[in-house]
């Protein structure tokens, strides 16, 4: 199957309409709250945004856990754009929940890899609830097909741009957009555990995106462990179950 060429232009101005859309329908006269880590996709949001509200609708939220040794390319983006912002460390709200949970026994170094992401996104909330604002989702189709996003963490949000869109497509955007080029192309790191999103997944999005676009990939292992990802983490992209009594037998 060959991959429809990205018409990078077309894509943007009508993300750009959408967004546009969605704020006269779900927030007329709301801002866009957008968390700014410094990377690819929260820069693309917030410049997506920017285009379609105005930078005086846009608000950026910096959240630190303690030190974050590249926030200073989220201080780039917000000051790029000129948009108003934020910056909230989370680090003690962090430290309180995982010692009053302690109490309950012992905490799984999962749990305590995406509590900041979770804390990241109730303090999105917050904000945004008191600036009467919609809250952007930055995960883009790549991340979303293999689940590497923490479910009511970064999974979460009001409206999601750049969810059809794979890592090289996110690029492309934000190249046209005319952010900084380190910004584009910073290696992503997931901010939780410090390592890089290709060392956790164990492929790069190149290969990815590849497959998720035509079906074609030349490792075979490496074939059947983002199919095993996918279909691991495909609930996390579907509503809640929930329990009809309407099927209930006679």
């Amino acid at each position: 199957m060959k991959a429809k060429a990205f018409e990078t232009e077309k894509v943007k101005k009508a993300c750009i309409d959408w967004i546009r859309s969605f704020f006269e329908e779900n927030g007329k006269n709301c801002v866009a709250v957008v968390g700014i880590s410094g990377g690819k996709d929260s820069s693309v949001v917030a410049a997506l945004c920017v285009e379609a509200l105005g930078r005086d609708r846009v608000v950026g939220v910096l959240m630190p856990c303690g030190i974050q040794s590249d926030i200073d390319m989220a201080r780039l983006l917000v000051s790029h754009l000129g948009i108003k912002h934020f910056e909230i460390n989370i680090k003690n709200t962090v430290d309180a929940a995982i010692s009053s949970i302690g109490a309950v026994g012992e905490i799984s170094p999962q749990t305590k890899m995406n509590l900041p992401a979770r804390i990241r996104m109730a303090t999105l909330y917050a904000v945004s609830q008191s600036l009467n604002g919609r809250v952007a989702n930055t995960c883009n189709l790549s991340e979303d097909y293999v689940g590497y996003a923490t479910r009511y963490g970064d999974g979460a949000g009001d409206f999601s741009p750049l969810c059809n869109l794979t890592v090289t497509e996110v690029k492309l955007l934000g190249k046209s957009l005319g952010l900084p080029i380190q910004l584009v192309e910073k290696t992503p790191i997931d901010g939780l555990c410090g390592k890089t999103d290709e060392d956790n997944l164990g492929f790069t999005y190149a290969v990815l995106d590849r497959y998720i676009r035509t079906g074609e990939i030349d490792d075979t292992a490496t074939k059947e462990k983002i199919d095993r990802l996918h279909k691991l983490n495909e609930f996390k992209l579907l509503p809640m179950p929930s329990f009809d009594m309407s099927e209930m037998s006679e």
